[in-house]
């Protein structure tokens, strides 16, 4: 029997040499499987720049608060594959997919696609759908993987609610080179007759999404016009008409999270069907949890290089307008608890690293750069990364690995201190791995 990461391994393999920017690979797959993408529970489609899987966690405990089981499927995973297709069970807890599940279902998709080219995304997009359409649930959230229009996501024609996160600069070359184009692309998961709920957007990106919506008549909820979020004394205030909650602060830590918060809950206001009430919301925002989203590393090899009175932290963001958040965080960190702030840093080649990193200036003591073991795609080379946080105004110098980078901070400044991991996702994810002691599986 083989292993999961042996079939995906497999199915990389297929991916087409040419590809033609269509639906059409996944259509034809999906009707040999009995089209699963048209027997799934109601679906909520997420999309969006920042805040996609923060905003789809909320949402998911609030559901599950309600009483509902929830399927979601999110990517890319952190540490395991199995992450990303993750099952309502019959206590009503959502689990990633067992490795004996996951192997039968690739399997199965695999002997159906019988060797024709597809995309990874694709291919495993229609594993999901399939492992959603055979296990009982009340709901499925559906995060984008990339863009929306052509994403394999958008398969789903009638979804019961769309959601658009934030926008921002990211994936340039795929999506578009200014902020119209890529909110164009963001816009592409609106439906005719489906209401939709915008986040917090500049106004380019909001424009674009709002012609989009006036074009096929979505409905729309946005953020700044029909609905607001703020934190009051510790508390998270939502206001909508004729709604006003007095909610507790969420779970998740930043003040882009209150943005996050928001949004979901002005999506439980239009899935009140749901049975989403004031109690399930509340407790959806304080029982959330989102792995390498300012999440404090406290177990595990890594920590324990830190000196006991310093902090060991991780996030995945990867684009300036994540740079700004973070630093946003870190910055409000900094003023409850005063603390020299290092980073350790490792980006994707195609990331704007500069702009990632110019956020921190003011904030940061140093930079040390670290390659991404198991990268996808080319990183930035550590010296490299690091010239590029010099030329910025840092003082920056590369280390081997994230241990190095550690111990290296560690040896030139014995006080205590405050260090934050970030830069990647797939950084994030190895991170985790080292942090449990297991073996990350590539993306």
């Amino acid at each position: 029997m083989p292993t999961s990461d042996e079939i995906l391994t497999e199915m990389k393999r297929l991916h087409p040499q040419l590809i033609d920017l269509s639906l059409g690979r996944l259509e034809r797959l999906l009707a040999k499987l009995g089209n699963p993408h048209d027997r799934l529970p109601p679906v909520i489609h997420v999309a969006g720049t920042n805040g996609k899987g923060s905003t789809a966690a909320f949402l998911k405990a609030m559901l599950e608060a309600a009483g509902r089981r929830v399927h979601v499927y999110t990517s890319p995973h952190l540490v395991r594959f199995h992450e990303r297709i993750t099952l309502a069970g019959s206590d009503g807890r959502t689990r990633p997919i067992g490795e004996t599940e996951l192997v039968e279902l690739l399997t199965r998709v695999s002997k159906v696609n019988a060797g024709e080219a597809i995309t990874f995304f694709e291919i495993t997009t229609a594993a999901a759908f399939l492992a959603f359409a055979e296990t009982p649930a009340d709901a499925v959230i559906l995060e984008v993987g990339l863009g929306g229009r052509l994403d394999a996501t958008n398969v789903i024609s009638h979804p019961a609610l769309s959601i658009i996160t934030p926008v921002a600069m990211d994936h340039a070359d795929k999506l578009g080179r200014t902020l119209a184009d890529i909110a164009g692309e963001k816009a592409g998961i609106l439906k005719r007759g489906v209401p939709a709920v915008i986040s917090q957007q500049e106004d380019e990106a909001l424009q674009i999404i709002c012609e989009q919506a006036s074009r096929i008549g979505s409905q729309l909820t946005v953020w700044g016009y029909h609905f607001d979020a703020y934190e009051q004394r510790g508390r998270l205030i939502f206001q909508q008409e004729n709604v006003l909650l007095d909610l507790p602060k969420p779970a998740l830590i930043g003040r882009h999270q209150i943005v996050n918060a928001g949004t979901a809950v002005a999506a439980a206001q239009a899935l009140r069907h749901f049975g989403l009430g004031e109690h399930a919301i509340s407790r959806g925002l304080t029982e959330a949890s989102w792995p390498a989203r300012m999440q404090r590393l406290k177990d595990g090899p890594l920590s324990e290089l830190v000196g006991s009175s310093s902090e060991l932290w991780l996030d995945g963001g990867h684009n300036p307008a994540a740079g700004i958040v973070i630093a946003q965080t870190l910055a409000d960190l900094e003023e409850r608890s005063p603390s020299p702030l290092y980073l350790i840093v490792g980006m994707m080649g195609q990331k704007d690293a500069s702009g990632f990193l110019s956020p921190f200036r003011g904030l940061v003591k140093e930079i040390v750069t670290v390659p991404i073991p198991g990268a996808h795609e080319a990183p930035h080379q550590p010296e490299a990364l690091a010239e590029i946080a010099r030329n910025v105004g840092f003082r920056a110098a590369a280390a081997s690995d994230v241990p190095s980078a550690i111990k290296r901070i560690e040896a030139n400044d014995r006080m205590p201190k405050r260090i934050l991991i970030c830069g990647s996702l797939y950084l994030a994810g190895h991170v985790l791995a080292m942090q449990q002691g297991v073996t990350q599986q590539s993306n």
